[in-house]
């Protein structure tokens, strides 16, 4: 009576070893690239930056009629924190510290000037305008003058960068910063400096023009 033999398992081939291997080294480069735990790397795996893009297309056109009387510069520095209940900040959180350049004009809009706004005497040598209040408008933040301080993340954040399409995202602290510069726009003194501005501006316009009395009111 004969014992049938087993078969015994096969070896892993050598190529196969190699590969995986190989596979291994790769992904732990990538991970250092993107986690930064392994200093010179970024270096070593020098990188080059072509720009590709395609001609920009005029979508519309837009006729103004605000006058951009001023502008004021601002800066605020954002200390945005992120917490997740039950973890420690080493394994989920983040912090921004974030300083936040940017501009917010300040304008009058003439287009809302009626007829009934503009008074000009007989002898046209009088006039009185109406004007609305000045207006501030969107912050506009600097990206030449606005960078981020320190990051600092979770080791379950960094993680999540490998699978980012935008890691290390700064939109939640450039919104933040644009919302406290526009706040300050609205407590300082940018849209009475307006105000002066256009005074000044439409006086020395029609005093040219032959008028000597010029008066300019604000109101809605």
């Amino acid at each position: 009576m004969t014992t049938p033999m087993r078969k015994l398992p096969g070896r892993v081939p050598g190529w196969a070893k190699v590969l995986g291997a190989l596979v291994l080294v790769l992904v732990v480069l990538f991970a250092g690239l993107r986690l930064s735990v392994v200093p010179g790397l970024r270096d070593l795996f020098g990188t080059e930056t072509q720009d590709r893009s395609g001609p920009a297309l005029l979508e519309s056109i837009q006729d103004m009629s605000r006058y951009e009387a001023a502008s004021g510069n601002f800066q605020v520095v954002v200390d945005l924190e992120k917490d997740t209940k039950f973890l420690p900040d080493a394994i989920r959180g983040s912090r921004t510290l974030y300083v936040g350049a940017g501009t917010v004009g300040a304008y009058v809009d003439l287009g809302k000037v009626g007829e009934d706004d503009v008074t000009v005497d007989d002898d046209r040598t009088s006039a009185t305008l109406r004007l609305p209040h000045a207006a501030l408008g969107e912050p506009a933040l600097d990206p030449d003058r606005s960078y981020a301080v320190s990051k600092q993340r979770g080791l379950l954040d960094r993680l999540g960068d490998l699978f980012s399409d935008n890691p290390n995202g700064e939109q939640a602290v450039q919104k933040l910063a644009a919302r406290h510069i526009g706040e300050a726009a609205k407590d300082s003194e940018l849209r009475a400096r307006a105000e002066t501005n256009t005074t000044a501006m439409l006086r020395g316009l029609l005093r040219s023009l032959g008028f000597e009395k010029v008066q300019v009111t604000y109101g809605s």
